[in-house]
């Protein structure tokens, strides 16, 4: 009978090598996660310090609006209370001239009381005339309805029909704008009695 000699260290089992074949690094992955998670961390924070400031300049911006507005409703409220105070200036020098005038005439100085109300009324010119104020001259000139308003029609051989005779009631205008249109009469030519002969009739 052949005896088989068994060599107990020229055999391993498999179990051993099973066990010896998969190779983890657990320290590895460690070590590669880490700079992994210190960058999303710093990623997160530079966000978040991104976030507040554009929370601050959100913040101060609209502070910034609010004071505007509260700026130019007060500009608007000046500008509407004390909107005419050039004019009001322009005009303390007419109300001097007519206290004068009137001082004058309590004194029965009918050329002081004269001079007075010329010196007034050649004030409030202008004053007028500084802010813009402009009359229309309108004697004499032809009709012009944009101007003028006509409260008559009187017949006149002298003059060309519709021309402005008689200025009753001065127009202005303001920077070219009209104010008020100017009343006036306006010329017509007269019409031919029944006794007179026509150009054409005398011919």
């Amino acid at each position: 009978m052949t005896q088989i000699k068994i060599n107990p260290g020229g055999i391993q089992p498999k179990e051993a090598k099973k066990t010896e074949a998969p190779s983890s690094h657990p320290e590895e992955k460690t070590g590669e996660s880490a700079p992994q998670e210190e960058t999303l961390e710093a990623q997160l924070e530079a966000k978040g310090k991104e976030a507040q400031d554009n929370y601050d300049r959100f913040l101060r911006l609209s502070a910034e609006f609010e004071n505007f507005k509260k700026r130019m409703e007060k500009e608007k409220n000046d500008a509407y209370k004390f909107g005419t105070e050039n004019l009001v200036k322009e005009l303390l020098p007419v109300l001097d001239n007519l206290e004068r005038a009137i001082d004058h005439g309590e004194a029965k100085n009918p050329q002081g009381l004269l001079e007075g109300v010329d010196l007034t009324l050649k004030g409030f010119l202008t004053a007028l005339e500084k802010i813009g104020v402009s009359p229309v001259d309108a004697s004499g000139k032809e009709f012009d309805p944009n101007l003028h308003e006509a409260v008559m029609v009187q017949e006149d051989a002298h003059h060309p029909a519709g021309t402005v005779l008689t200025q009753l009631q001065k127009g202005y205008t303001l920077h070219g704008r009209l104010l008020r249109p100017a009343m006036v009469v306006v010329s017509k030519r007269p019409e031919l009695g029944p006794e007179e002969d026509s150009p054409d009739q005398r011919s």
